[in-house]
């Protein structure tokens, strides 16, 4: 375990690990055996770290690796939209921790991006209690603090690597959890209009190509918007395309 613990939001557990798997499947765990609405397992490393479809995510010591147990009362589609709002406390959090920081943007789903290199990955996996409600949602965040591991194709980086000086992923556990629990109030109170207008802000490529893998294969147009879901609204030379589930590649990288 780790020996000091940074300073959370009220009501906010805090289970640390020096070393573990994976967060989201301890989280996954204390979610199972009844853990709280924003408990959070936060590890100095990960053996067994995975990133989307089961990617392994490179874990080494001075990076944040940290999973959330939330409880959302709604259903899946709308709980999605989650993962816009870690983006949004992720940018948050290192704005306020570097409020020099210039070249932040997201990428669609679930990336954040300075300079159009890769500096966080989020993952969303649930349980589900029935088909309208997840029993409970893990939200894991990994934010490339000192390093950044070699991606073939999405270039990524490090806080380090930027020249911006050492954090410690003590100091961003607390912004990105201050950060979170503000915009998941806004999310609930106000819906996803703000979030989806302040990711917008900052979407990488918005308004132009971009390449959209899907399963049936890849598709290039026109990135135009995300809709009131969080859905991918895609032009072609053909027609507009909604993408509920797929993976960008920044054509102008």
């Amino acid at each position: 375990m780790i020996g000091s613990q940074p300073t959370l939001p009220l009501a906010h557990r805090l289970v640390c690990y020096d070393s573990v798997g994976s967060t989201n499947d301890e989280a996954k765990r204390l979610a199972r055996d009844g853990a709280a609405e924003d408990t959070v397992v936060w590890a100095l490393e990960q053996t067994a770290g995975r990133g989307r479809r089961g990617r392994v995510w490179v874990s080494p010591r001075g990076n944040l690796y940290a999973s959330l147990v939330l409880r959302p009362d709604c259903p899946p589609l709308q709980a999605a939209q989650l993962g816009f709002v870690a983006a949004l406390a992720i940018g948050s959090g290192l704005s306020a921790i570097f409020p020099l920081l210039n070249g932040l943007s997201y990428k669609w789903p679930n990336d954040v991006l300075v300079n159009g290199r890769k500096i966080a990955g989020i993952l969303l996996e649930s349980e589900m209690i029935a088909a309208d409600k997840p029993t409970f949602l893990i939200l894991g965040v990994g934010v490339n603090l000192a390093s950044s591991p070699p991606l073939a194709e999405n270039r990524a980086t490090s806080i380090s690597e930027e020249g911006l000086g050492p954090v410690p992923p003590a100091a961003m556990i607390e912004e990105f959890c201050r950060h979170f629990c503000l915009w998941k109030r806004r999310w609930r109170e106000q819906g996803f209009a703000p979030v989806r207008t302040a990711w917008l802000a900052r979407a990488a490529s918005h308004r132009e190509l971009i390449q959209v893998r899907l399963e049936s294969g890849p598709l290039h147009g026109r990135f135009l918007d995300i809709d009131d879901l969080g859905a991918l609204l895609l032009e072609d030379a053909e027609k507009q395309h909604r993408i509920s589930a797929g993976e960008v590649l920044l054509v102008n990288q």
